[in-house]
């Protein structure tokens, strides 16, 4: 494993039977996002997950936080300059249950924005399921804004309805971020 600047470790193929137990022990994003159980091979698909082949990028990383004792906080799937350079998008982030509603969620997000912001993103952009409530007020709460609608988005098999947020991580206009990512001006 790679150690990142904030505590981020980036995950391999030999991780992945540890993030399969992480993501057992804390299926709340399947139970609200998927409405099931994670699938015996969720962390495969995890570490496998590519944008669509017509999307430029660079790297997709999948990395995971971890406390004082090496146990696995959070992890989260991140794309390096999906669509354009310095446009990172969060596929993915989950943090321990046992951790929720104590502010652990915000920290390990500042962190992975400080790692981000380091190897160079301008702009983070992520999706977020409508009707999701908690994750919506997580990534207001984050400083995400709402760019754009998309409807009938099929995520692992349920068609869903997404907010596709983004944030600026350095001064930068609206007008500025879309000129990069065309398809998430509104309209």
């Amino acid at each position: 494993m790679a150690e990142q600047n904030t505590g981020w470790q980036s995950l391999d193929e030999e991780d992945l039977p540890e993030l399969q137990r992480f993501i057992e022990a804390n299926p709340e994003y399947w139970r609200i996002v998927m409405r099931r159980e994670p699938p015996a091979h969720a962390a495969r698909e995890i570490f496998e997950d590519r944008p669509p082949a017509q999307w430029p990028w660079k790297r997709t990383w999948v990395v995971a936080l971890r406390d004082a004792s090496g146990a696995m906080t959070a992890v989260a799937g991140v794309i390096e300059d999906l669509f354009a350079p310095g446009i990172w998008h969060v596929g993915l982030f989950i943090t321990a249950g046992r951790l929720h509603g104590t502010g652990a969620s915000g920290e390990a997000y500042a962190s992975l924005e400080r790692w981000i912001r380091a190897s160079g993103a301008r702009w983070v952009r992520l999706g977020v399921v409508i009707g999701n409530a908690r994750a919506e007020r997580f990534w207001e709460k984050m400083g995400f804004g709402e760019v754009k609608r998309r409807y009938d988005i099929e995520v692992e098999g349920r068609v869903c309805d997404l907010r596709v947020m983004a944030k600026p991580l350095e001064r930068g206009r609206l007008e500025d971020y879309f000129a990069s990512v065309e398809r998430d001006r509104p309209g």
